[in-house]
Order: structure tokens, then C-alpha cells, then sequence
């Protein structure tokens, strides 16, 4: 039976693979792009990979440290025999080799990303726990970059499978807690265009969370936008009856300025008119 694999494959070193240089001695600028969509870039130019490959690189930049080639052949290849799936492993790596970029580093049973591939998504993450630290600093990364870096979901269009699941995930709800950081630290640094802008993140992100309306509200607040954020709350309020028959929380209804209806719909309501003396 074929293996699929070409039958001169050659045997994979460490020397061929992850050298920290392209295979003619020059130093090049790798990046593998795992938000949004999956995407591999050598000096900004991008590079076809197939999909068994695209799978390897994705799995070795999520563990970001050394992995057993057996354990690595089984969770990518869990539905066939172990020799098959290793064969399948050979294979992918045979053609990351092709490529005549260092984006793996080999050892006789080991394998990892190359520390000369650049990951977004490692530092996304980064920046999230960063932003959820409140014993740190983070006016350096209090950007659109960083924003841009926390919209969007870990390779969302992928094939469910398990192991990817739980990745999609976690990463999912560490982006949504930074957003949510991100939208209180730009508030009290007074940013109130940027604020918002990093809680409509949040709450397009999960709409049903009443934490994102939360902070968004604050910041409309912040910047003396109270019909902003009646506006907000009303959303807030209609998304939770329609989608789970539930109600804001008192804390989130204890945020609406004073002389508000709480009765039916919300609205501003006029001050009372004051005497002239």
C-alpha cells in the first residue's frame, strides 16, 4: 500500500531545519499568522503551505515549547495507526523542509517551532496578560496594533477537532478579558475615543456579555456621553431578554444617570426646571 509519502524522501536533521538561516546562508524575516487566518510570510512575502503542514506549524506555535514527535503525531493524526499517523508526520515535515525555510527545529525526537519564527499570536497573548496585570504599566501597548491584535479569534475557520477547540477557546476568553482591561485602562488615561473603540470590541465580540457592556458604558460615561450610554444599556437589556429571557444586573442598571426612567424603556429624562431669584 502507498504511504504517500515520495519515495526518496530524505532523512530530516536539525541541520536542515530551523538553523536560524534559508538554506543559503541568509538571514530572513519569518512570520506565522494564526489570527483571523492562517498565514506564513518570509521577508513579507507569503508562502503556500499545504494544509497537513499548515496543521504542524499551527500545533508546535500553540505548545511553544519542545514536543515528542510521537506525542505530535498523535494529536494531529488521532484516527489512524500510530505508523500511519508517524508517516504522515515525515511527511509534513519533509515538506516544511521543501521549503527551504527554518520554521522547525528538529532534534532526533523532539520538534518545536523555530525561535526565528515570529508568532502573532504569542504576542497577543503577551499583551493580554500584560493589560490584566494591574501592578503593571501598559502605556506602550495601549494601541490600535494592540487592538487589532485582540479582534479576532484564534484561526477561526479551521475544522473542529479537539485539540484545536480547546486552543480556540481559551484564547477566545483571554482576548475578551483584555478587551475589557484594555477599555478600563484607556478610561482612566482619559482616551474616550479609544476606550470606546475597545469596548464595542468586546461587546461585538460577545455580545451576551454583560461585563463588555459594562465597561463600554463607563467609558461613554467618562466622556459625558450619557445618552451613549443609555443607548448602550437598552442593547444590553433587549440582547439578554431576547437571546436568554434574563434581565441586567442591579450593578449594571446602578450605572444609568440620575432623572433615568427605570420603568419600561429607558431614557433621559429632563431636570427639573430651576426658580430664578
Amino acid at each position: 500500500m502507498a504511504s504517500g509519502i515520495p519515495a526518496a524522501t530524505p532523512k530530516i536533521t536539525e541541520a536542515e531545519i530551523g538553523t536560524g538561516a534559508s538554506m543559503n546562508g541568509q538571514t530572513q524575516s519569518i512570520s506565522l499568522r494564526l489570527l483571523k487566518g492562517f498565514a506564513l510570510a518570509i521577508d513579507h512575502t507569503r508562502v503556500p503551505v499545504c494544509s497537513s503542514t499548515q496543521r504542524l506549524l499551527a500545533f508546535l506555535a500553540l505548545q511553544d515549547m519542545p514536543r515528542s514527535r510521537t506525542y505530535v503525531a498523535g494529536i494531529l493524526w488521532p484516527d489512524v495507526t500510530a505508523s500511519r499517523a508517524n508517516a504522515n508526520l515525515r511527511s509534513s515535515l519533509w515538506r516544511a523542509m521543501r521549503a527551504g525555510h527554518p520554521i522547525i527545529d528538529v532534534s532526533a525526537h523532539d520538534l518545536a517551532i523555530s525561535k526565528d519564527v515570529t508568532v502573532d499570536l504569542h504576542e497577543a497573548v503577551a499583551h493580554a496578560h500584560r493589560l490584566l496585570d494591574n501592578s503593571r504599566a501598559c502605556d506602550d501597548i495601549l494601541t490600535m496594533q494592540t487592538l487589532a491584535g485582540l479582534s479576532s479569534d484564534l484561526l477561526p475557520e479551521w475544522p473542529e477537532n479537539d485539540w484545536m477547540l480547546i486552543e480556540q477557546e481559551q484564547y477566545h476568553q483571554l482576548r475578551l478579558y483584555a478587551l475589557e482591561a484594555m477599555t478600563e485602562r484607556l478610561t482612566e488615561a482619559r482616551r474616550h475615543g479609544e476606550a470606546v473603540a475597545a469596548g464595542l470590541t468586546a461587546v461585538r465580540t460577545e455580545p451576551l456579555r454583560e461585563s463588555a457592556h459594562r465597561v463600554l458604558m463607563k467609558a461613554h460615561l467618562a466622556a459625558g456621553n450619557r445618552g451613549a450610554a443609555v443607548r448602550q444599556f437598552e442593547q444590553c437589556r433587549r440582547i439578554l431578554r431576547e437571546e436568554l429571557g434574563l434581565e441586567p444586573s442591579p450593578s449594571l442598571r446602578a450605572l444609568l444617570p440620575p432623572h433615568t426612567e427605570r420603568n419600561g424603556r429607558t431614557r433621559l429624562q429632563p431636570s427639573a426646571p430651576q426658580l430664578k431669584v
